[in-house]
């Protein structure tokens, strides 16, 4: 295995923001760009090249195929198809659940054994598809979850209450979508909780609730305005995968697998604070949720299972 070589499948416009943002920050050695469109990868790779003189290090960009693979230490997925006018959300699951599979097998089939990052949606259910797909070890497949959704609500309550983001200390959790919840009581600034703020400051509470529908609402406000989101996820999945090149033990709300009891849950990926490093999830961090918040994170899984039952699974299954 390359330590800091990273596979990217789909260089649509979340993929290229992802490798524009490796490309700035650095800490990639090598970066292979696989796509359905040929030349596209080509034109990407010589686009992304020619900035490598006023980067801060040296980066290998090719346009490679799945058997660049083999050595690769993480191999990111953000190939699949866009949500259709019309078209209803499990509708997209299918199609992108074939597509996740001929893709995870031909990831597979190159002899790999290192990351995997998933981030196509629905990115829970996309994320079981390639694990079930792969048979890799479970903390080796994660998706990006509510990394994107965090981040907007770190930045929507610094922007709120005039504290840096680096400071805030607040997760959403559950399903990448409208059933996600934000559990106020382990939310910080600093190290004072969210609650005592707005108390002493004289905030009303109703904001916070205010602030959560700001984010949920926030993919919808963009796409209408620009038609698709891509700057948000791409810096956050070139954090996700500097955290597990540099094995910083960064915590970050992937989506990731919850076996039995863990959340009063069993064989399900969802967005909770995990530990990330170069093994992948390193562990879950569990928080004590009150009788709302559990209620509301079993409402995630119970949306995604049943998904998963109605034919998603069959796709799985078939040969």
């Amino acid at each position: 295995m390359k330590k800091g070589k990273v596979v990217l499948v789909g260089t649509g416009f979340v993929g290229m923001s992802m490798a524009y943002t490796m490309l700035n920050r650095g800490g990639v050695n090598e970066l292979v760009l696989i796509d359905i469109d040929k030349d596209k990868t080509v034109g990407e790779q010589m686009d992304l090249s020619h900035g490598l003189p006023f980067a801060p290090q040296k980066m290998v960009i090719k346009a490679g195929d799945y058997d660049d693979c083999k050595d690769a230490q993480v191999v990111v997925i953000t190939a699949g198809i866009a949500q259709k006018p019309g078209q209803t959300r499990l509708e997209l699951a299918e199609t992108n659940t074939k597509i996740m599979k001929n893709i995870t097998k031909s990831i597979m089939a190159s002899g790999f054994n290192g990351i995997i990052i998933v981030a196509s949606n629905p990115v829970d259910l996309m994320t079981y598809v390639v694990s079930k797909v792969s048979g890799l070890p479970k903390n080796q497949v994660f998706g990006s979850g509510t990394v994107l959704d965090t981040a907007r609500l770190r930045y929507i309550l610094s922007d709120y209450i005039k504290v840096s983001s680096k400071n805030i200390h607040a997760y959403i959790m559950g399903e990448h979508g409208d059933s996600s919840f934000v559990p106020w009581n382990h939310a910080y600034v600093g190290c004072k909780k969210i609650s005592d703020v707005m108390r002493d400051n004289n905030l009303p509470m109703e904001d916070l609730v205010k602030m959560h529908e700001d984010v949920v609402n926030a993919a919808y406000e963009i796409i209408q305005k620009k038609k698709a989101t891509y700057y948000g996820i791409g810096i956050a999945l070139s954090k996700i995968v500097k955290s597990v090149i540099d094995n910083d033990n960064s915590i970050l709300t992937v989506s990731t697998y919850l076996k039995e009891g863990q959340y009063d849950q069993d064989d399900i990926y969802i967005g909770v604070p995990a530990v990330i490093n170069e093994k992948g999830v390193r562990e879950l961090l569990t928080l004590d949720l009150n009788e709302e918040e559990q209620e509301k994170l079993n409402n995630s899984c119970r949306i995604i299972k049943e998904m998963r039952k109605e034919s998603i699974d069959k796709i799985i299954e078939e040969d």
